[in-house]
């Protein structure tokens, strides 16, 4: 049950139209508040179930602006027996928590007859129902399907208790330049652990787990970014299919948490329990110094297209919720609706809901599914100026947090990367697509006697993609890297699939995109050969040493930090089975990779704290410097030769105390290096710090290597102008000394 943001006079108690929802009334009133925006209505009946009681109707007799609102009020012998008892006064309230709830039109015949119930009938969701409760019986059930997440079950909301025992937790506030971002879901990460008690794993208690979170800081991220954990429903084509929607990109409330990620106990509590374990992973993840980040869907709802069953808005308000073209709704989502964000009821629920996450679950940031759909006018044009996005960023509580742009839909004009305001960080999806294709599609050229591509859009990403963002006062702390995520192949079955492999999910293969940038490496799926093994092995260090020593913020996808597979499944959104989990059993190989991501991880570290704060946010203070392999600067038409794949990045800031030389050879064959020159490294000190020359430094140290060969050799010294060999198909990390 919610409390108001804003005092009022207790007074005496009047019907609101703010806040939406159920809510406590101001001072010692026993009674409940309770709003819904209902344009499409025009007379709204609350339905109620206080715990053991039986249902009850209500008409709601106040309206305004589409919202009808009124007070519940308690029985006369609930006040004296609250004004009687030293108990918690949320035991005698109007809807006390354990309520189940929902509206209904005023007309409706629901109660009025014997067979006529929430059992049988859905009633409509309260879109800020802070939890939400399956009620059908499995064999009333369309195919008598059981599972709690199946398209065709009854649902209500709930009333929670939103008093959780915090103590001192604070959100870690990790600064986007130290940020390392871990996309993970909380079953899958977690189900096929060893180590967690096994009626913890695949749960937020196995998330939350001392086990868990020793894994995540040992590896050496800071934010856990959770696939959605919103209550969702299968799609019903998936139900008549026997699979789930694993992913959870089908909203069914935007307040309450989904009950399947509890634990049993947790569960059997009811909501509460449920809400509950989410707060208490949490703060378990808090108190390590890791961040919480969640991915939301509010561009689209579970109640899908026009002919499926309504669960909520669409009972509410069709025509006001969804976005509609001569009449018909208008999809912008692929997903059968999409809410109306040029409607600002729409935009207050989804703020509404932001700020509940941020204040009430200390949620530290969110990544928006298809966000260009939350900003598009009533003309349907995205604006970097919408309300919705200007709002979320001046809100002091979701403005704080980090805000994440999937900055595409399948809209007209749905492509934005780069083009969302300050405050706003956006998935770089031109970073994947060409570093997918340095390592992968290049080199699957020159491995047929090509030539593959030229240095300059790598270079752009190792940069950080500044081009792309500074348009819109950005710099490249805005650019969230990656190279893989949950839709698509891991980074493993990039290095061995060449096709998708998505027969599984029962739709002929035809599921899944077909521009995947891989390159199997001569075999398709499991490797027979030993060479292939170790060129995949290579390639996979290459990627993930270029996204972990790039400029921006990167983001490992859970489990490719040691080469997870999917089997070459690509869409793997309704794979709730091994295919979509991390095993956690290791191979040789698998250990190997571990251990080079963590050894990335601290590179970027210590490389990181040797820079000033505002490192990234001040871009005109990194230096970065481009030197071919004969030591002397790029030359223009050498960042666009065919077959020049070799080169040197020198980059630190003006006041950072260490310079790093990135050395990449994308070419098939060993090259000889030149190191910069003093000259060119005093040119470099002097120009960006306040420092002689005569202390400038002298030579480089050996740090790091894709190639495993040089790994005796690390912490070896060479001198400025030395020559060397880069390894084929490798990225080196030296330190200026």
């Amino acid at each position: 049950m919610q409390t108001p943001d804003r005092p009022v006079s207790s007074a005496h108690p009047r019907p609101r139209s703010r806040p939406l929802g159920v809510s406590r009334t101001p001072g010692d009133s026993l009674a409940a508040n309770v709003a819904v925006w209902a344009p499409g209505l025009e007379a709204v009946d609350l339905i109620w179930s206080e715990p053991g009681q039986p249902w009850q109707r209500h008409t709601l007799m106040h309206l305004e602006g589409g919202v009808h609102f009124d007070l519940i009020h308690v029985s006369p012998d609930r006040a004296l027996a609250s004004a009687n008892s030293d108990l918690d006064p949320y035991t005698f309230m109007a809807l006390p928590p354990g309520t189940r709830y929902g509206f209904i039109p005023t007309s409706s015949s629901m109660l009025r007859q014997p067979n006529h119930t929430p059992e049988t009938e859905q009633i409509f969701l309260d879109p800020h129902g802070l939890g939400i409760e399956r009620v059908a019986r499995a064999d009333q059930l369309p195919g008598h399907d059981d599972r709690p997440d199946a398209y065709g079950t009854r649902y209500v909301s709930s009333v929670v208790d939103e008093r959780f025992d915090w103590g001192d937790d604070v959100h870690p506030d990790i600064p986007w330049r130290d940020t390392v971002v871990y996309e993970a879901h909380v079953k899958g990460l977690t189900i096929q652990h060893p180590d967690i008690p096994e009626h913890l794993r695949g749960t937020y208690a196995g998330l939350g787990h001392p086990v868990m979170i020793d894994y995540l800081k040992s590896l050496g991220i800071t934010t856990v970014e959770l696939l959605p954990i919103h209550a969702h429903l299968d799609e019903a084509h998936l139900t008549e299919n026997g699979l789930t929607n694993y992913w959870g990109y089908n909203t069914l409330s935007y307040f309450a948490p989904h009950a399947a990620y509890a634990t049993a106990e947790a569960r059997a509590r009811g909501t509460q329990g449920v809400l509950d374990e989410v707060k208490a992973m949490v703060k378990a993840l808090h108190a390590a110094g890791l961040e919480v980040v969640l991915d939301v869907v509010y561009n689209h709802t579970a109640e899908g297209g026009p002919t499926e069953q309504p669960y909520c808005w669409r009972g509410l308000g069709d025509e006001h919720w969804y976005r509609h073209h001569n009449g018909h709704y208008l999809d912008m989502t692929g997903c059968g609706n999409t809410l109306d964000f040029a409607n600002p009821n729409v935009v207050r629920m989804t703020l509404d809901s932001l700020r509940y996450w941020v204040r009430q679950v200390h949620i530290d940031g969110f990544r928006f599914d298809l966000a260009p759909t939350l900003a598009r006018d009533s003309q349907h044009t995205f604006s970097q100026r919408h309300p919705f996005l200007v709002a979320a960023t001046a809100d002091p509580s979701i403005g704080a947090s980090k805000l994440i742009a999937e900055p595409w839909d399948v809209g007209m004009g749905g492509w934005q990367t780069g083009n969302f305001p300050p405050g706003w960080a956006d998935w770089n999806d031109s970073y994947r697509d060409t570093v997918r294709e340095f390592w992968l599609t290049d080199q699957r050229a020159i491995a047929s006697g090509g030539t593959g591509g030229s240095l300059s859009r790598l270079a752009d990403a190792l940069a950080g993609s500044n081009s792309r963002f500074e348009a819109s006062g950005r710099t490249p702390l805005s650019a969230v890297n990656f190279v893989t995520a949950h839709d698509g192949f891991t980074l493993y079955d990039l290095t061995a699939y060449d096709q998708k492999h998505n027969e599984a999910n029962r739709e002929g293969n035809r599921d899944g995109t077909n521009d995947n940038h891989s390159w199997n490496h001569g075999e398709e799926g499991p490797a027979r050969t030993a060479s292939v093994r170790a060129a995949r092995a290579r390639t996979a260090r290459n990627i993930m040493a270029t996204l972990l020593l790039s400029q921006g913020v990167p983001m490992i996808t859970a489990g490719d930090e040691f080469l997870r597979t999917q089997g070459g499944n690509n869409n793997a959104y309704c794979q709730d089975s091994p295919i979509g989990w991390v095993d956690w059993k290791k191979t040789p190989a698998d250990r190997a990779m571990l251990a080079c991501t963590q050894e990335l991880l601290r590179l970027r570290r210590r490389f990181l704290q040797d820079q000033p704060e505002d490192y990234m946010r001040r871009v005109h203070d990194v230096r970065m410097e481009w030197f071919s392999p004969s030591g002397n600067h790029m030359h223009s038409y050498e960042w666009q030769a065919a077959g020049f794949r070799t080169v040197q990045m020198v980059i630190g800031a003006r006041a950072g105390t260490t310079t790093a030389l990135v050395l990449v050879n994308g070419s098939a064959l060993d090259v000889e290096v030149t190191l910069p020159s003093q000259d060119a490294i005093e040119e470099i000190v002097s120009r960006g710090e306040e420092a002689e020359p005569e202390d400038a430094p002298t030579g480089f140290e050996l740090l790091f290597s894709t190639d495993a060969a040089l790994r005796p050799s690390y912490g070896m010294r060479l001198s400025t102008g030395d020559s060397t060999v880069a390894p084929s198909m490798s990225v080196t990390v030296l330190r200026l000394i």
